[in-house]
């Protein structure tokens, strides 16, 4: 099959949100014996994981290792979601891959991003990088990434909020149960800043496991100096973040954490560490173009600290928001955080069966305005508001599309 016939049959598959379990999934493993054959970081967590695998990624490069990157999702092309040292798995490669288990993807039925967990590990097995940053897709305990007889080098958990409920579990204990389930017997586990409970819970897992438990620690004297975030974390003073959002403080405090526990078997040096952090953060995390800020944040936790982010910078300056997002999220929270602080926002839809559209918003719409085309209320915001701040949000699905308009349309 080539490569426009591969990227058609992962579009025909693609059952995210409709389809949660492994079944499938562990059958093929079993038939194909499918593994990861390098070491690798796996790390899961319902905000910040992708900021954190990124930052890690270019922190190792930095030290000079061969690291590759599977994280989703991606902008574009689905190449993007598999890297190493920098560069996108070819489309040839991609292709191939894909036409060499074809068959067994078609047998056991497997979901577009099962598909591309697989031809991920299979392309990480033949480049054998000397190490792998591996991104949970969602939850842990069913998610692909996880083989259950693989063993990480270090498991993260970044972050546990309330998020894919119907899937991942009504309580933030049962969402903590899910996503420990990527700690692997006597397999070290790092966990970032959250509530007590749920760290209890995570913690007695490990313990369940043999793991050795870690914590990350606070950072300390953070500031912004255009266009650098400053902090401290130990045994480091003045680390730098090329960006001006103050949540990206915590994942970079739990890469900072995670080399020092990797010290012995991958070390790096302090100039590794600096140079890695300054790497330009993701699209669509915080993102700036001109008066416009475009962040993928979906989940009330995201959403808050987005906000926070936001407020230093604007000033007096009104704040107007466009916002689509998907039919799971909670917007019963989102848009009042927001609101709180917002002058106005406008609710929109995109080209997606699971976004919501004006009739998903039906107890909002004595609250806030509602314009089907996106690029319209976009457009509208920046010819009426050139200089108050313009705020693009809901998902990370939502954003990417908008950031497309705003760079390729409108040229800002």
């Amino acid at each position: 099959m080539n490569y426009q016939d591969t990227l058609q049959y992962l579009k025909d598959n693609d059952l995210t949100m409709s389809r949660y379990e492994r079944e499938d999934w562990d059958r093929f493993v079993k038939t194909t014996k499918i593994k990861i054959d390098v070491p690798f970081i796996h790390i899961t967590g319902s905000n910040g994981k992708g900021s954190t695998a990124n930052y890690l990624y270019e922190v190792y490069k930095a030290a000079g290792y061969r690291v590759a990157l599977f994280s989703k999702p991606y902008l574009k092309k689905p190449n993007e979601m598999i890297r190493i040292d920098g560069k996108d798995i070819s489309d040839d490669d991609f292709a191939r891959i894909f036409s060499a288990r074809e068959k067994e993807y078609r047998k056991f039925n497997l979901s577009c991003f099962e598909i591309e967990t697989a031809i991920a590990f299979d392309y990480f097995n033949e480049q054998k990088p000397d190490l792998a940053i591996i991104e949970c897709g969602m939850g842990g305990e069913t998610d692909s990434t996880n083989i259950y007889d693989a063993k990480p080098v270090l498991s993260i958990i970044t972050t546990v909020s309330l998020e894919h409920t119907g899937f991942l579990g009504r309580t933030t204990s049962e969402i903590a149960r899910n996503k420990a389930g990527i700690i692997k017997e006597r397999c070290p586990v790092l966990v970032g800043q959250m509530e007590e409970e749920t760290i209890k819970v995570i913690r007695e897992i490990a313990e369940r496991r043999d793991s050795d438990f870690f914590q990350v620690d606070a950072f300390h004297n953070s500031h912004y100096q255009a266009p650098y975030f400053y902090f401290d974390y130990r045994p480091y003073q003045k680390l730098q973040l090329l960006t001006p959002a103050q949540y990206q403080l915590k994942n970079a405090s739990i890469v900072v954490e995670a080399t020092k526990i990797l010290s012995e078997r991958f070390p790096v040096s302090e100039d590794a560490v600096r140079k890695g952090l300054m790497a330009p953060p993701l699209p669509c995390r915080f993102e700036r173009h001109r008066n416009i800020f475009i962040d993928g944040a979906h989940n009330p936790q995201a959403v808050n600290e987005l906000v926070e982010s936001l407020l230093p910078l604007s000033g007096e300056k009104p704040i107007h928001v466009v916002f689509a997002c998907f039919r799971d999220k909670n917007i019963a929270v989102e848009l009042p955080r927001i609101g709180r602080d917002a002058a106005e926002i406008v609710l929109t839809t995109f080209d997606s069966k699971r976004a919501r559209d004006e009739s998903d918003y039906f107890l909002y719409a004595e609250d806030y305005t509602y314009n089907p085309d996106y690029k319209l209320a976009i457009s509208d915001f920046v010819t009426k508001y050139p200089d108050d701040i313009i705020l693009i949000t809901g998902s990370l699905a939502f954003a990417s599309l908008a950031r497309e308009y705003i760079i390729e349309t409108l040229h800002l």
